[in-house]
């Protein structure tokens, strides 16, 4: 059950489903949602069974919306507001960004996790990720997403 109210997120968007269909192909393990909008991939996260879930967004009224919704559907996640491109951002195995195409190309060289998962781009964009492999990608309706490892 998710309430967008001002924030981004119904949990339609192919973008979206593209994400949760790459997070659930995965061991669940401590997450970062950069740009939670509504708090849906971290409430379907916590689902999974992911722990400890950290959601930050740089608009304060989808970090309150987003932990509405965390509290409606009994997901444990710490919301809060940051922009993930300036600010510190917490120690995560994996990071998901369903965000725009220039802020997952500066996002990823900031982060220090093993895994992420980013979308929020079209299927014929190819994001650049210095020190990243990409090790799947998913299309849907014009739109991707991509699962990226850090290079060892």
């Amino acid at each position: 059950m998710i309430d967008p109210g001002r924030a981004f997120g119904t949990g339609a968007h192919a973008t979206t489903r593209l994400s949760l269909d790459l997070l659930q192909g995965l061991e669940p393990s401590s997450l970062l949602d950069v740009g939670c909008g509504s708090g849906v991939l971290s409430i379907a996260a916590a689902k999974l069974g992911f722990a400890p879930i950290v959601a930050v967004d740089n608009e304060q009224d989808a970090v309150e919306i987003a932990a509405v919704n965390a509290h409606a559907n009994g997901a444990d996640i710490d919301a809060y507001r940051a922009d993930a491109l300036v600010d510190d951002l917490p120690l995560t195995d994996l990071v998901i960004a369903n965000v725009a195409l220039d802020v997952v190309e500066a996002l990823l060289p900031r982060l220090d996790a093993r895994l992420a998962i980013t979308s929020g781009y079209l299927e014929r964009d190819e994001p650049r990720a210095p020190g990243w492999h990409r090790l799947e990608r998913r299309d849907r309706e014009g739109w991707a997403a991509d699962l990226f490892e850090r290079d060892a």
